[in-house]
């Protein structure tokens, strides 16, 4: 097969996708519209998207939204002008994919002021309809391009991929063909944007600093122990988590996650591994449930005499609700959130520093891989 007929090809599925979206967006309005002809309030159902609707999916082994269903509807002032955004949006999208265009989720917060009584008031209520069109049409963010602000997220290791540029596909190592920061992950990472092509890596690491991520480069970490590293930028995009999950099932690559010891940290692993609240509709394209946590932990504070901060009253409000969030619930996570708060500190991946630079690679990593039979 040509490389121009792979091409056609791989343009048709995603117009595919982005067709099916269209026609499910429209699908929308146009329920909306039935209502209003008929005389009715239009309203509109969804998920209850909190922590006590999220329910664990055996199929997929990720958490999930639950049955518990809120109604939007019209008979309010906010109600309805929460329609109108709704209507606005979707034929945004619309057009936006006719034009083969794409657009930033801040592009389209700000190309609402021009939409009289349905313009939103902060980016938050902007993006929260986006997540609200993906669970009702049932279509990927990335089919209605839709993209994020820029991640900063980062792939380093002996992988070969290839990936939709300018002049079609194009294939990247992610050591001999790029700097030193790695290879930048686009926003959609999709099979017909983004092909895996090989790799001969033992396992996967999601870092969530890039003083780390740059770290365990120097140090030559991932050429000696067949690693790819994936820099997460804190909390990961869904790009990230999406080509970690990838990476996972196609390759079969374990994947582990290294992070500060705090709360906020938890939650960047338990959003790689069991899933989001707030994209708990799309957990099985994003989870990997496998996953194992390889980051600083309480244990680890008392066993390395690592310094510590402390905790702040946010910090402790973090981890009394992790306490009850239902991802958190196991006896490893259980003992280790409870010891922290007994000893009211945490710590930074980089408090390894302490015992050298080399420490963390030549001790921590290694000992730590071993003892989950990654290494």
């Amino acid at each position: 097969m040509t490389k121009k007929r792979k091409r056609r090809l791989k343009t048709l599925a995603t117009n595919e996708r982005q067709t099916t979206a269209m026609n499910n967006l429209t699908s929308i309005v146009g329920k909306i519209y039935d209502q209003l002809d008929a005389g009715s309030v239009p309203l509109m159902e969804l998920p209850l998207r909190s922590k006590k609707n999220i329910e664990f999916d055996t199929q997929h082994n990720v958490w999930k939204y639950g049955d518990l269903r809120t109604n939007r509807t019209a008979k309010t002032v906010q109600g309805a002008q929460m329609m109108l955004r709704t209507v606005y949006t979707a034929d945004f999208i619309n057009e936006m994919i006719k034009e083969n265009k794409s657009s930033t989720l801040r592009e389209m917060y700000y190309i609402s002021e021009g939409w009289e009584h349905a313009k939103f008031n902060t980016q938050d209520e902007s993006n929260l309809l986006a997540e609200d069109l993906e669970i009702i049409s049932r279509c990927m963010r990335e089919d209605f391009k839709l993209r994020p602000e820029e991640s900063g997220a980062h792939v380093y290791g002996n992988l070969d991929i290839s990936t939709m540029t300018k002049k079609g596909m194009k294939k990247f190592n992610c050591i001999d063909d790029v700097a030193e920061t790695g290879f930048a992950v686009p926003y959609n990472v999709e099979k017909e944007n983004f092909e895996i092509v090989g790799s001969d890596a033992k396992f996967i690491m999601a870092i969530e600093t890039g003083g780390m991520f740059a770290r365990l480069i120097e140090n030559g970490f991932p050429e000696r122990y067949g690693a790819i590293l994936v820099h997460l930028s804190g909390q990961p995009a869904r790009s990230t988590r999406r080509l970690i999950k990838r990476l996972n099932e196609e390759r079969n690559l374990p994947v582990t996650v290294f992070t500060d010891g705090d709360p906020w940290s938890f939650r960047i692993f338990a959003s790689v591994a069991y899933g989001a609240i707030k994209t708990a509709h799309i957990s099985e394209y994003l989870a990997t449930p496998t996953a194992q946590f390889i980051g600083i932990t309480a244990s680890d504070i008392l066993n390395y005499d690592l310094p510590t901060d402390k905790l702040s009253d946010k910090d402790v409000g973090a981890l009394n609700a992790e306490l009850s969030d239902p991802r958190f619930n196991d006896g490893f996570w259980d003992s280790e959130i409870k010891a922290m708060l007994e000893m009211k500190k945490k710590s930074e991946q980089q408090a390894l520093a302490k015992y050298g630079l080399d420490f963390v690679t030549d001790n921590y990593l290694p000992e730590k891989l071993t003892d989950m039979g990654v290494l």
